[in-house]
Formats: structure tokens, sequence, C-alpha cells
């Protein structure tokens, strides 16, 4: 990395626990996004003036990535 007046940017700014933290929210907002939209749908509700159905296996795929990269975040750091 570069040095500013003799000191490291990536000291300053601590990338590597930065992307960690990243991932973590990420992965966080990937869990509570897919969950709340699926605890929804099983509540029997849906966005007012949406069409379409309802992917389940999407928004499990994406919950178990997102649980993925949670898992991921909190090890790394």
């Amino acid at each position: 990395m570069s040095a500013v007046n003799g000191t490291d940017v990536a000291e300053i700014l601590d990338l590597d626990q930065l992307l960690a933290l990243m991932v973590l929210a990420i992965g966080a907002a990937m869990i509570l996004g897919n969950g709340f939209a699926v605890w929804q749908h099983h509540r029997g509700k849906k966005p007012e003036g949406e069409e379409g159905e309802f992917r389940a296996g999407r928004a499990y795929w994406l919950l178990a990535i997102g649980l993925i990269m949670t898992i991921w975040g909190l090890a790394s750091l």
C-alpha cells in the first residue's frame, strides 16, 4: 500500500477489519431481509401494489448465503 507522510493508509483505515465488518453487515442484512419476507409470506401478507408470486426457493437460498456470510464475517473478526 502507499504511505502518506510515513503512515500506511491500510493501517489507518484498518482495511482487514473493515472488509470483515462489511461481509458481516451484508450477510446480516440478507438474513433479516429474506427472513422477514419468508415470515410475511407465512402470515399471508404481500407488499401493496406488488404483483407476482413469492419465490420461496430464492428466499431460502439467499437466507442461507446470508448465514454463511455472517458466520464468515464473525469468524474473521
